[in-house]
């Protein structure tokens, strides 16, 4: 283990894996793995089972379903397009998703769903990907008829029903008015797993086939993609969301039987992959070599500047920020960064221990991936805890404090 000026301290370390070991032994998070990488150094911790009432342990390993996480991962894709000229900023999806052409919106977040006027410009692959094309998940417009409609339409995943097959989602997507005007307003979420579909139709390949060709296999990430193979399959733990208000674990997610068991009919960028932490932290490194891999280019710098840059203005930050702290509990107080862009969270503000410049994100499923620039720090939490309750977002948080605490100056 090295304790140079460039890795992390083995006191540093040792606490580390002191907090990680608390949480699980405390019985409210089975197992977890983590890693951190500074300076050529990388260190492992693999703690507790796979499920909460025992089971095979926690191993390197182990797959995880990345939830939210995916979306910095799946937006690669996108920039991909970008660099080749495929794609480019301002053209109009409307070429490749025809459902989105000529778009009505609603007049307030609230208005009946035929209460609408019209958009004022057709969105673009801007909006997609800066997640401001009009429509997403607002958590503080639960109840309204739009939300509803989302929910009833599956545009989400499994909430309260299968998402379908991408065309036949881009149809029910293009029943539905916009909730803001194109380029308006910061929105979680859908146009993450938009921008698969774009991409599919783009390339005229699957969004999975894409992705693998050019982001996994270059970069070695042979454990990510959309499902587990059946001979993979124990490997991957039990999900869990447990009762809020009695802490009782509840299966969120088997296996075997499960959503990860099978190909999906919807590819989510915003939530499908699963992974391990060796191959998110190849993705995340090479987001920290400016797009490079093993002397291989994968994207460009400026690509790469892009995506890890804020996005939004000052009012689309606020709205982002009111976001995260008005719906606390829902996220144990998660997603607190400031800035936003492509697919990822930027810090625009170190409000706890992480600097300005730290992009990445966190997954509904217990999961936690960021890099740092200013101090080339990457690190990845993995456990099986869905945020139904505070448990994995505290040790994520405590997970964190002890990296940048082990830091060696």
């Amino acid at each position: 283990m090295s304790t140079g000026n460039r890795g992390f301290t083995a006191t540093g370390l040792r606490r580390l894996n002191g907090v990680l070991a608390r949480h699980v032994d405390s019985g409210k998070v089975p197992g977890v793995v983590a890693l951190v990488s500074r300076g050529g150094e990388t260190h492992v911790e693999a703690i507790g089972t796979m499920r909460h009432d025992g089971g095979p342990p926690m191993r390197r390993d182990t797959m995880f379903r990345m939830a939210s996480t995916s979306k910095p991962v799946s937006v690669a894709a996108a920039m991909v397009l970008l660099d080749e000229c495929r794609l480019r900023l301002d053209d109009l999806v409307e070429q490749w998703l025809p459902e989105l052409a000529d778009r009505r919106v609603l007049k307030r977040i609230d208005s009946p769903l035929d209460d609408t006027v019209p958009a004022r410009r057709p969105i673009t692959v801007r909006d997609v990907l800066t997640s401001t094309f009009g429509l997403g998940m607002d958590l503080t417009s639960l109840g309204t008829p739009i939300m509803g409609a989302v929910f009833e339409q599956g545009l989400t995943p499994d909430l309260p029903v299968p998402m379908p097959e991408p065309d036949e989602w881009m149809r029910r997507l293009g029943t539905l008015p916009l909730m803001h005007q194109p380029g308006e307003r910061w929105q979680y979420h859908i146009s993450s797993d938009l921008l698969g579909v774009l991409v599919a139709r783009v390339t005229g390949q699957p969004f999975e086939t894409f992705l693998r060709e050019r982001v996994f296999d270059p970069l070695g990430m042979k454990d990510t993609g959309f499902h587990v193979p059946a001979d993979e399959i124990d490997r991957l733990p039990t999900l869990y969301a447990p009762d809020p208000r009695t802490g009782e674990f509840h299966v969120w997610d088997e296996p075997a039987s499960g959503r990860w068991s099978q190909p999906p009919a919807f590819p989510g960028g915003g939530g499908g992959l699963v992974s391990t932490v060796d191959d998110y932290l190849a993705y995340f490194q090479m987001l920290l070599a400016r797009g490079t891999h093993g002397g291989e280019r994968i994207l460009s710098r400026p690509a790469v500047q892009l995506m890890t840059t804020n996005r939004l203005t000052p009012e689309q930050q606020a709205v982002r920020t009111a976001m995260a702290t008005d719906n606390v509990h829902v996220s144990f107080g998660q997603g607190q960064h400031g800035g936003w862009g492509l697919g990822m969270a930027v810090r625009t503000y170190q409000g706890d221990y992480a600097p300005i410049g730290q992009f990445g994100w966190d997954g509904g499923s217990g999961a936690t991936a960021y890099a740092d620039p200013e101090n080339q720090v990457t690190g990845i939490l993995l456990t099986q805890v869905g945020l139904s309750v505070p448990n994995s977002a505290r040790l994520i948080h405590d997970f964190w404090t002890t990296v940048y605490q082990a830091i060696d100056d």
